[in-house]
């Protein structure tokens, strides 16, 4: 019986070799897409996951109820943990800090690295109890329990020492400071919010001297953040109740009011946009909900392809159906041949989607930043998912095209009394096209506003000069005269326009908040300000407007300060002259420093946040970044590759025991947006995918309409119909399809594009052409698609139509 089945299914198709390759095709693309995209949303919502109590580890969040914005501050102050532990002993032993860190590393043989953020870290032994490392060398309880100790990965560990043996061995941070290796681990996987390779005894930070602030309850750093286990007994809201109490304690009464503790799950940090994390790489769960969604769509696409032709082949199969119930085979047995047939094209297509997911996985990594191999696509749960699919496609494409095909009356069929499929079936054909169409032009109206978001993000005015300005980092705490001798050494360039070394660059991902009084008030203002130390060139270099007042003198402290437009409106004041002369006293500094300038609004972050009211003031101590304006008659690449060797020499000839590294700010504020660009080209993919797979079908139905009219058109070319009559006769009704998909789709693209808008303070407003050009972008390709057949059928000579019975 079986085979009886296998080999009808196969001269079935191998009969229909032309609706049978649409099909395979178009569910390979459809199933692939699925595939990848489960890979994707897998890895994704796998972060943090490989700890064995990953569902009781939270983060402490600071979030400041009083913001316009949400504020919420992964960093805390430093003397929270030794209070947490003497006012919850319950959770002593589960809660640490963690510490970031990030400076040049010299090994032994004096071979140096520059280690960037997210792979130093501060910790204590508690972190080891909590999060799960697997030990290579050395003890979790013991390896960090004395200062100058280090825990490395095995990949630092080699990177450091080759093969030699590293325990005991010591390497040097920053110049400044040695550390022992205690211990070897396995470095984390990919998918962790915690990179961290090497890990500082916590007990050296102190003396190392990275945070000054140990007594400081009103100082927050991104940089120290607190983790802790929750107790099975005690819920995550519990926790919460308590430490309102915890903050009335330690914190001012004005601070009291205006901040609570949060905790945060561990497993959520990666989905939690609002957040940041040492990884620094975040997906919002929108992001992932729109994968999920756009997947099922495409696969529903491709065997909605399966259903219009199986449906619009019915009558080819009538005789076929009548004779096998003649015959004695009963509807259920044609429903199992039918879905057999489906099966074959399926299992075919899955084989080939598991070839295309294999091919094209390097480049999906790519565009979604994801790090997987194509091993994983043999992982069982992988195939399993597969052998899931490809049961759900089968019953999904074929089920209904089998109840049609196995319905029909044997006498009529015999006779070949079934002209023509029933108004229900061409109806669900319509509708089914429709489908197809509205998912279409959702994913292309959806890469159009994705587009002119991204658009605005290049073009934007950011109330600063991001052109041409070279940024490199400087080292902690460099000696008395280095900072004036690198300089000079740079200001006799004639390619250098201008030097200046500040805290950060105009717009910055870390920020330094600071509470304030102005004026003669007597309690702190109720808002912070972000603070831009900098020196007087930093107004040229990036070229900042004045709109009253001068900019501040040189100095080494804070002396005088120059504020934004924010920060004036914020108070309430109309005119910026009414500022200047006036006085501000900041942070826990109780003098008072002189408003001498007010600059133009640049945005402090990105264009997803509103611009802040912001001080710019000189704090040489705090300046941690060189940033050179080039000439932009430099000359191009070469000459520009020339200046960056140039300025290269000069500052390691100025700081040997460092090591030298550069951006180029406007790279730096495009990577402000990479989520978006990934957004954008996954959405422009997956829509030339869906489009691809609706003109198959689209195709595949038009080609049997005019096989199944080609008397009607002979008939209508005697009778003088033109050619572009008989275009028109086939276009007309399907262009009415694709403009009720776009009256579906238009409102659903609206609702979710204008969600996803949400996130930007500065955004594109979603205007009616960008809906009239999907519109026009499917209508073209439907027509393109239909005319290919319709000329076909519209030029053939209608003698021989009129033959052919």
């Amino acid at each position: 019986m079986l085979r009886s089945y296998l080999t009808t299914a196969l001269r079935a198709l191998r009969r229909n070799w032309n609706y049978t390759f649409i099909n395979v095709v178009g569910l390979t693309l459809g199933l692939a897409c699925c595939l990848l995209l489960f890979l994707a949303i897998r890895y994704e919502l796998s972060y943090d996951r490989h700890h064995t109590q990953a569902d009781r580890l939270y983060r402490l969040i600071t979030y400041y109820t009083d913001a316009e914005d949400d504020q919420r501050n992964v960093g805390v102050p430093l003397p929270i943990l030794a209070a947490l532990r003497t006012d919850f002993p319950d959770i002593g032993r589960q809660l640490t800090l963690v510490h970031e860190v990030e400076g040049v590393v010299r090994a032994a043989n004096g071979n140096k690295f520059d280690e960037p953020a997210g792979v130093m870290a501060f910790i204590e032994p508690a972190y080891f109890r909590m999060f799960d490392y697997r030990w290579k060398k050395g003890s979790a309880e013991t390896a960090l329990s004395n200062p100058n100790t280090v825990v490395l990965s095995e990949r630092m560990a080699q990177k450091y020492f080759g093969t030699a043996n590293p325990m005991g061995k010591t390497i040097r941070l920053s110049n400044r400071m040695d550390f022992v290796v205690t211990g070897i681990v396995q470095a984390p996987p990919a998918t962790s919010s915690l990179p961290f390779e090497l890990m500082l005894s916590l007990a050296s930070l102190k003396t190392f001297g990275a945070n000054t602030r140990w007594d400081d309850w009103g100082s927050n750093s991104s940089q120290a953040q607190l983790y802790l286990m929750l107790p099975e007994t005690r819920t995550p809201a519990a926790m919460e109740r308590q430490l309102v109490g915890f903050t009335n304690k330690y914190h001012k009464p004005d601070d009291a009011k205006r901040l609570r503790y949060e905790l945060q799950p561990l497993t959520q940090i990666h989905v939690d946009t609002r957040t940041g994390n040492f990884a620094n790489r975040t997906v919002s769960r929108q992001t992932i909900w729109a994968m999920t969604l756009i997947g099922l769509f495409i696969l529903v696409t491709a065997c909605i392809n399966f259903v219009n032709l199986a449906t619009a082949q019915a009558i080819r199969r009538a005789r076929e159906v009548g004779v096998r119930k003649v015959l004695g085979s009963s509807r259920a047995q044609l429903v199992r041949q039918f879905l057999g047939e489906t099966g074959l094209l399926t299992g075919l297509a899955v084989l080939l989607a598991l070839l295309v997911a294999y091919l094209s996985l390097p480049y999906v990594v790519g565009l979604l930043d994801v790090r997987l191999t194509q091993a994983v696509l043999f992982e069982p749960v992988i195939l399993a998912f597969l052998a899931g699919l490809a049961v759900c496609t089968t019953l999904l494409a074929g089920f209904y095209p089998a109840l049609v095909l196995s319905g029909y009356q044997p006498v009529l069929a015999l006779k070949g009394s079934i002209r023509s499929v029933g108004g229900s079936q061409l109806t669900l054909r319509r509708s089914l096209i429709v489908g197809q169409f509205a998912v279409s032009q959702l994913l292309i109206i959806g890469t159009i506003v994705a587009y002119s978001q991204m658009q605005y993000f290049r073009s934007a005015d950011l109330g600063y000069n991001k052109d041409a300005v070279l940024t490199v980092p400087l080292p902690d705490g460099p000696k008395t005269g280095q900072l004036e001798t690198l300089k000079a050494r740079l200001a006799g360039q004639p390619a250098i326009q201008s030097v200046s070394y500040s805290l950060s660059t105009p717009s910055a991902v870390g920020n330094w908040w600071t509470s304030f009084r102005y004026g003669n008030a007597d309690k702190e203002a109720d808002f912070s300000l972000v603070m831009r130390p900098a020196d007087t060139a930093y107004f040229s270099t990036y070229g900042l407007t004045l709109v009253a007042g001068r900019i501040h003198q040189p100095a080494d402290t804070i002396r005088e300060v120059v504020v934004n437009e924010s920060f004036v409106n914020k108070l309430g004041l109309r005119d910026p002259q009414q500022v200047i002369g006036t006085f501000i006293t900041l942070g826990g500094s109780s003098t008072k420093k002189p408003i001498v300038g007010v600059v133009k609004d640049f945005n402090t972050f990105s264009l997803h946040q509103r611009t802040q009211p912001c001080a710019i003031t000189t704090l040489r101590d705090t300046y941690g970044q060189l940033s050179i304006k080039l000439s932009t008659q430099a000359g191009g690449t070469e000459a520009i590759s020339r200046l960056v060797s140039t300025v290269e020499k000069a500052w390691t000839a100025t700081f040997p025991d460092f090591v030298f590294t550069y951006e180029f700010v406007d790279e730096a504020i495009d990577d402000f947006y990479r989520n978006e660009e990934r957004l954008f080209l996954l959405f422009r993919l997956l829509a030339g995918i869906a489009i691809l797979i609706g003109c198959l079908g689209l195709y595949g139905v038009v080609a049997f309409m005019a096989e199944s009219r080609t008397k009607e058109v002979g008939i209508r070319k005697v009778l003088g119909a033109s050619t572009r009559h008989i275009v028109g006769l086939f276009s007309a009704d399907f262009v009415r399809l694709v403009l009720i998909a776009l009256l579906i789709a238009s409102p659903l693209a609206w609702y979710i594009m204008s969600g996803w808008l949400q996130d930007f303070d500065y955004k594109i407003e979603i205007e009616w052409w960008m809906f009239a050009l999907a519109g026009a972008i499917a209508v073209g390709i439907a027509l393109l698609t239909v005319s290919f057949q319709s000329l076909k059928a519209a030029l053939t000579n209608p003698v021989q139509s009129l033959k052919s019975d």
